[in-house]
């Protein structure tokens, strides 16, 4: 398989080869893997035939210019795992710069938030020209004179092409946020909490006339798992996240404003919204018809906030429940399909990730083990249609990141989490759905389980992995990019974090 190879030639280092795996775009994944690795013990990550997997960075590089507290790529001086996540790939036409004003820092990057609590949340740009470990892996949000950073569990990543700022969501709760921030060196650092409000954002996304797609990860009221039992496990979880829209008033500077929307379905003339009554919303027939394969119900976008009326900060999950929006069980990502205009999309709920309520017949039905919807709104309406894509089972669940392998081949991650991998007895896995024909998708990778993780669940009993950051793109930073990010499949790099443990990046290349 073909790799293409372009030279460069940087202060301080001289490059070969930018690896470009344009045979990984093949149509499809072709032939998948037939299982998922067990829990037990250290188990290599597997991926299927034709790929294999690059290290690309490890959580026990140092970064070039560490902070006190911060000092490794993924693990603080105090040894606390970090935990990076989702991945943004970005190319630009010149060096940004860094921390050493001589050093040209190359071209390529791949920026990425860490999800660590404790105000000591940060940003890393890997700078992917560089092979000298001492510039390779930059730090952009050193802690303050207090001696924090002031964020938490940063999760989602973002390049804006219409503003050129990249945005990062803290998946915090009520505490949660959007950061923006400017590429060049020192980065300009700033919050949006007045302008998109706080919750718990993961995935960010855009669309080619600058609105901005935020989708949240909170978890609702836990209820038992069999209605009117309360002996049964309470583990089933009341829908609690929406799929926002904000659109700005300046497409190049959002910081003047705009208006946060939220996605809302309806059926039988009705919105179906957030109650009081967290067992009757969990076990609705609206939840069940929602989840039912082969149907298709309006959805719309419902104002949730306009900074005309106020530019204080807000609180965006209560803003929604109050403008009757729908809620889900915690989505994740959402990913545009290519060639559609920007008009329709996927998203994943992950669901309640706990075998107790995904073996319930009555809570399988409404997405207790995962989801992927499909949203299309044509032509840019202001009135479009949801429809359920696939719904999660035993074996395909729990999903996570969601990207486009190449105009018809959806890739999603899963995150079980530990509990359900032990249930299961079942680590998470990778999946290719080709969204064409939907049906049973194909294993991409197993995850395995490093010795650090490993080491972890011997000493506390806790060793989750994950993979998290699954991001396809060619890494355009123009507008005209965007417009057909995804759709050139044979210029896209494939990368994803293996998260925990080691916190190792990959990136996905053709076999040799």
């Amino acid at each position: 398989m073909k790799l293409l190879h372009v030279k460069y030639a940087f202060a301080g280092l001289a490059l070969s080869a930018i690896m470009v795996p344009s045979a990984v775009a093949q149509k499809g994944i072709g032939v998948g893997l037939s299982s998922a690795n067990p829990r037990s013990g250290v188990q290599s990550t597997r991926i299927a035939p034709g790929f294999q997997l690059t290290t690309v960075a490890e959580g026990s590089e140092p970064l070039e210019n560490p902070s006190p507290k911060i000092t490794r790529f993924g693990l603080l001086a105090s040894g606390t795992k970090t935990e990076p996540d989702e991945n943004t790939y970005v190319v630009f036409d010149h060096n940004p710069g860094g921390p050493d004003s001589g050093y040209d820092y190359g071209r390529h990057f791949l920026y990425q938030g860490h999800e660590n609590a404790g105000n000591l949340a940060y940003l890393t740009r890997i700078n992917l020209d560089v092979h000298n470990a001492a510039h390779r892996i930059t730090l952009l949000t050193p802690e303050g004179a207090s001696g924090f950073t002031g964020f938490n569990s940063i999760d989602g990543s973002g390049w804006n092409p219409f503003t050129e700022t990249l945005l990062f969501t803290q998946e915090a709760g009520s505490n949660g946020g959007v950061i923006q921030v400017t590429p060049g060196w020192p980065p300009v650092v700033t919050t949006l909490d007045g302008i998109m409000g706080k919750a718990g954002f993961e995935g960010v996304h855009f669309d080619n006339r600058g609105n901005i797609y935020l989708v949240e990860d909170a978890g609702g009221t836990s209820v038992n798992a069999i209605q009117g039992d309360p002996n049964s496990p309470k583990v089933a979880k009341q829908p609690n996240s929406f799929v926002y829209r904000f659109v700005p008033y300046n497409v190049s500077n959002i910081a003047q404003g705009g208006k946060l929307q939220a996605l809302q379905v309806w059926i039988d003339g009705s919105p179906v919204v957030f109650t009081a009554d967290a067992v009757a919303d969990t076990f609705s027939t609206n939840q069940l018809r929602l989840h039912s394969l082969g149907t298709s119900y309006t959805a719309r976008w419902v104002t949730v906030h306009d900074t005309a009326v106020s530019t204080a900060s807000f609180n965006a999950n209560t803003a929604a429940k109050n403008a009757l929006a729908t809620p889900f069980k915690r989505p994740e990502n959402i990913a545009f399909l290519p060639g559609s205009g920007f008009n329709t999309f996927f998203f994943d709920p992950t669901g309640d990730t706990d075998v107790n309520s995904g073996s319930q017949p009555a809570l399988l039905a409404r997405g207790a083990y995962g989801s992927i919807f499909r949203v299309d709104f044509p032509g840019d309406s202001s009135e479009g249609t949801i429809s359920i894509f696939y719904r999660g089972d035993s074996t395909h669940n729990s999903f996570d990141n969601v990207t486009f392998a190449d105009n018809e081949t959806l890739l999603a991650a899963e995150d079980r989490g530990d509990l359900l991998h032990g249930q299961l007895n079942t680590l998470d896995s990778i999946w290719a759905f080709d969204v064409r024909h939907p049906g049973a998708p194909k294993r991409l990778v197993a995850l395995g389980r490093d010795p650090e993780s490993n080491a972890d669940v011997q000493a506390n009993g806790e060793g989750d992995n994950e993979p998290t950051g699954l991001h396809v793109s060619d890494g355009s930073s123009t507008i005209g990019g965007l417009l057909y990010k995804q759709v050139k499949p044979n210029a896209a790099r494939w990368f994803f974090t293996q998260q925990h443990g080691d916190n190792v990046v990959y990136e996905i290349t053709p076999a040799e």
